[in-house]
């Protein structure tokens, strides 16, 4: 008996070690001990994942070569655990190069998200981009901005430098679709608009345009409003029913300068006062030739400040020439100033809780000549989402390591080399004694 044991406990170690591997083929689960839970997925993330009730397909254009498909396998793996029915599948983009560039696949790893006959487009690997590309999925249908033009206004569909075509193109990406509405040939604003934008006209609106415009706010309407510094073209009584003051002269800011910019009227912020719309964004946003706003105050509308300038700006009411300077004289006022408001009430419509809308003192920053600039697309896609109600698309935000930094001070330092070049040296000496006072008893 006591021959076979040995031989019956590797039989046993054997049916243990193959009784393991089946069960992890069959069960699989993970425990997060991160701190902050930060190697999970968001609440955000969750919740859109629960909304969806078809199976979903994600194809990752990826070569074979390199360690991608591993951390592409292990990032949808995140995903897949929530949702067992959420498939990845890999193509390598060299099999086939022509089908991939008629497909537009420009980067390696490139995800394609398919769910009910719907698909999504990825070139970035981040919770935040894959969350969003599946809440667009799961949206049953696309949402409507209607964009005002008829009056030399910024054009969605236009590819002029000063249009937005190319920020149309990128929130049709995620289901918004962008129409123009033109007043001088159609009857009244469209009921089934979810947005109205009204970008920069050139010229005046008559008063029946006017009369349009403050009856689809006064019916509780939403409206994305990219005014200008200078001409009001008679929009004054829009501003005035949106409690919205429009200052005179251009923003100018001195702090430009120590980010290498040379044009004082554009306006580089980072300020974001607390707000769904803006929280956890920290790029930049660059403003050309903006115009400050103010806050009336009347009690109609609440008005939550979303840019803002440095204490070092102020409305310059000349020309931006030469050697510029505050001017208390001429009427100038002193930073910081808003250069982009909130406002919200309680919505006039029995099938909405919240009125909401936006008034942004410039609207260069979501042209085609000034979109890629830092985080002037980002941001734009911010105000809209938040403004047809898609908050899921802005409050998904990555879990930050609150540990990644050890801060020590000079006692820490102190201590820590003491140990090693001292104590630790001394603690393998007494050891190596310890060790030889034993050997020689023994």
């Amino acid at each position: 008996m006591r021959r076979l044991r040995p031989w019956l406990d590797l039989v046993l170690l054997l049916v243990a070690v193959v009784l393991a591997a089946w069960l992890s083929l069959r069960w699989q689960g993970s425990v997060d001990f991160s701190r902050g839970q930060r190697a999970s997925l968001t609440a955000a993330s969750r919740e859109v994942l629960s909304g969806l009730t078809a199976p979903v397909e994600v194809i990752s254009y990826a070569r074979e070569s390199g360690e991608l498909r591993e951390a592409i396998a292990a990032f949808v793996g995140r995903y897949s655990r929530l949702k067992p029915d959420l498939s990845l599948r890999f193509v390598n983009p060299d099999t086939d190069p022509a089908a991939m560039r008629a497909l537009g696949v420009t980067v390696d790893g490139e995800l394609q998200l398919n769910y009910e006959g719907r698909q999504q487009r990825l070139s970035m690997l981040d919770e935040r981009s894959f969350t969003q590309a599946l809440f667009r999925l799961a949206r049953p249908q696309a949402r409507m901005v209607g964009s005002l033009v008829g009056h030399g206004e910024r054009r969605v569909d236009g590819e002029a430098n000063h249009d937005l075509g190319r920020f149309a193109r990128a929130m049709a990406e995620q289901g918004v679709r962008m129409v123009p509405v033109d007043l001088t040939r159609q009857a009244g604003i469209p009921a089934n608009l979810d947005l109205l934008l009204l970008a920069g006209p050139g010229a005046d609106y008559t008063t029946g345009e006017l009369a349009q415009l403050i009856d689809h706010v006064e019916r509780g309407g939403t409206l994305l409003w990219l005014a200008e510094p200078g001409a009001g073209h008679g929009l004054e009584p829009l501003a005035k029913a949106l409690d919205v003051q429009i200052l005179a002269g251009t923003l100018v800011d001195a702090t430009a300068q120590g980010l290498g910019i040379g044009d004082p009227s554009f306006i580089a912020t980072t300020r974001f006062p607390d707000h769904a719309a803006t929280k956890g964004f920290a790029l930049t946003v660059l403003l050309p030739q903006a115009a400050a706003l103010g806050a009336v105050g009347s009690g109609h509308f609440a008005a939550v400040p979303l840019l803002r300038t440095s204490e070092r700006s102020w409305t310059e009411s000349g020309d931006i020439a030469g050697n510029i300077a505050y001017a208390a004289k001429d009427g100038e006022l002193p930073g910081p100033h808003d250069v982009a408001l909130a406002l919200t009430r309680l919505s006039p419509r029995p099938d909405r809780s919240e009125q909401r809308v936006v008034v942004v003192g410039d609207g260069d920053f979501l042209s085609n000549s000034f979109l890629g600039n830092g985080g002037n697309r980002d941001f734009g896609m911010r105000l809209v989402n938040w403004l047809i109600g898609d908050e899921a698309l802005v409050k998904v935000e990555p879990l930050l390591a609150p540990d990644r930094e050890l801060a020590l001070g000079s006692r820490g330092l102190a201590i820590i080399g003491f140990g090693f070049l001292v104590g630790l040296p001394l603690a393998l000496l007494a050891i190596g004694a310890v060790i030889a006072w034993r050997r020689r008893r023994a």
